[in-house]
């Protein structure tokens, strides 16, 4: 029988030919679709990470990040700034310190010490 006639091999079927590639079309379409949720689910984080930021006044371009200052008016920042100066000196105290610029009539009514 090596020689006369063998049995037929049997033929695939269509469904058994096509099987694996539609396995694959199906793979491939579960993993897009993961993608793709995970990529709006990123975008959407930033997108409302960003409009938290503006509130704040910090924008992110592509430039970098700008900060915006709050108005302030000029007199009313020179006005707080001049208030903490003054603030801060009257609350100093130098209890030893003599200034020779300053409060002169008070060392020269003191008697001189030798």
């Amino acid at each position: 029988m090596a020689w006369g006639n063998s049995t037929p091999v049997p033929t695939q079927s269509a469904l058994s030919k096509v099987a694996p590639l539609l396995i694959f079309v199906a793979l491939v379409g579960v993993i897009a679709a993961v993608l793709l949720q995970v990529a709006k689910t990123a975008s959407d984080i930033a997108d409302n990470a960003g409009k938290k930021l503006e509130k704040k006044n910090v924008l992110i371009t592509k430039d970098g990040v700008k900060v915006g200052v709050k108005e302030i008016k000029n007199e009313n920042y020179v006005d707080k700034t001049q208030s903490v100066l003054v603030k801060a000196w009257n609350l100093s105290t130098w209890p030893a310190y003599k200034s020779r610029f300053w409060n002169q009539q008070a060392q020269q009514s003191e008697p001189r010490k030798s």
